[in-house]
């Protein structure tokens, strides 16, 4: 089945033209009814970030929630994690996250959660969408079974408790200078709270939403900001989340930016140590750097690699009973403890190696040097490049040049019409060649057709 509406994460585009009110109840209703097993009162949890279209999207999901007989608990700006946490906390049915993630505030999405607090499956996605297009009519409730709405009182509380507690008891933070970027987005408050608990001197910054100002200049898209708070307040750490806070990026206290692949180092040799890695080995995607695979092999651990996506990395660690898994971009799921990324849960992991090792940030987030990657994309108009022959000749070319010593791949974008060609090796000349023959052999395709 071609999908429509869902992509890799949820339904996602422009608010008020993608995303519409008529889009958003008519998801909520088609969820609504899938959804509704049993006698029980059935409940949705609804969640959102700082954008200015949440509400609009928010007021359009509860009526359609309410038109087949749903409820809606209704929790504000919270964390993606949050929602999918208290989905399972709160025994709802389903669970709701408005947010387009590290988007500019144009867009939006809907990501939705069963009432295990996972991501629903390709499977349900499919059987979601080919209801989107049905008539309602039969489906609707009686007037005096209509869904009722309400806002949810301590579900902050709820979320930071949730957070403090995977720490091991008594840990505190004090003596820490932590700066925390929240994004202007939907952890601007519980982020700081949890940190501020904990003991630590805290430095906030994008946590002043406006509607229009989620990842403007801030966040872990755009961390040049927290580099510039950190060496201003002699920080010891910076924290920078995305706009639903499900991804995570440190800097150090020299300013220098610690990606995904360095924090799954950290933790996992942590774990190892600790006795609590489910598995002997993390599980990342295709594009996380060659350095932190042998980092790992060195420890005596393995990386598996799935395709680009936080879902299915997660896929993978519940397929084949791993714990730990991330993306290099800072989406780290931490599966003893969370259904899916959590940026605030991953940096608490950090800070607790931080004050075990009682070590500069920047010793102990350096586990491996990286091995030089180049990544470029080429726009394709038509036709399917990665098929063609001539662009087959340049992509096996370059992988028998790298031999063992790097790795190439070569992917379709799955958000906009590009051909990903990233490239990594020890010759840094060499691979910028390669990567470079690829993407003229995908381009000359592009023009012919």
């Amino acid at each position: 089945m071609v999908r429509k509406h869902f992509g890799t994460d949820g339904i996602r585009g422009q608010a008020n033209s993608v995303i519409t009110p008529e889009l958003a109840m008519k998801v909520a209703q088609a969820t609504g009814v899938l959804f509704q097993r049993g006698d029980h009162r059935h409940r949705a949890v609804i969640g959102k970030d700082t954008r200015l279209s949440s509400y609009m999207i928010e007021y359009a999901m509860v009526a359609g929630f309410a038109s087949v007989g749903m409820d809606s608990l209704l929790l504000g700006p919270m964390p993606t994690p949050a929602v999918a946490m208290l989905t399972h906390s709160m025994r709802a049915d389903v669970g709701v996250m408005i947010s387009a993630s590290h988007n500019s505030f144009e867009d939006n999405g809907i990501k939705l959660f069963g009432p295990d607090g996972f991501k629903l499956s390709d499977e349900v996605e499919a059987k979601i969408e080919t209801m989107l297009d049905k008539d309602f009519a039969l489906k609707l409730s009686k007037p005096a079974d209509l869904g009722r709405a309400m806002r949810v009182e301590g579900d902050r509380a709820r979320y930071i408790e949730f957070a403090k507690r995977t720490l091991v008891r008594n840990l505190s933070l004090e003596g820490l200078r932590i700066v925390v970027d929240c994004a202007n987005g939907a952890a601007y408050k519980v982020a700081p709270e949890a940190l501020w608990e904990l003991g630590a001197e805290v430095f906030s910054i994008g946590v002043e939403p406006d509607g229009f100002n989620i990842n403007r200049g801030v966040g872990s898209t755009t961390p040049l900001a927290l580099v510039k708070k950190v060496r201003e307040m002699r920080a010891d750490i910076g924290i920078a989340l995305d706009g639903d806070a499900d991804r995570v990026l440190i800097v150090d206290e020299m300013g220098k930016i610690v990606d995904g692949d360095q924090l799954m180092a950290v933790i996992a040799e942590s774990w190892k140590e600790d006795g609590r890695l489910s598995q002997p080995g993390v599980v990342a995607t295709v594009m996380s750097n060659l350095g932190l695979e042998r980092y790992l092999q060195g420890i005596g651990l393995s990386l598996a690699r799935t395709a680009v996506g936080d879902r299915y990395v997660l896929e993978h660690m519940r397929q084949h009973g791993y714990n730990l898994g991330g993306e290099q971009s800072g989406h780290i799921i931490l599966a003893d403890y969370c259904t899916t990324g959590d940026g605030l849960v991953a940096a608490l992991q950090l800070l607790a190696v931080v004050k075990r090792q009682s070590k500069p940030v920047s010793q102990v987030c350096h586990r491996f040097e990286p091995s030089p990657q180049v990544l470029k994309s080429v726009r394709v108009s038509a036709g399917k490049p990665l098929e063609d022959a001539n662009v087959a000749r340049a992509i096996e070319s370059g992988r028998q040049k790298l031999g063992s010593s790097g790795r190439l791949v070569i992917r379709a974008s799955g958000t906009e019409p590009v051909i990903r060609v990233m490239g990594e090796g020890d010759n840094l000349d060499l691979v910028e060649r390669i990567v470079d023959e690829v993407c003229d052999a995908v381009a000359t395709f592009s023009r012919a057709a």
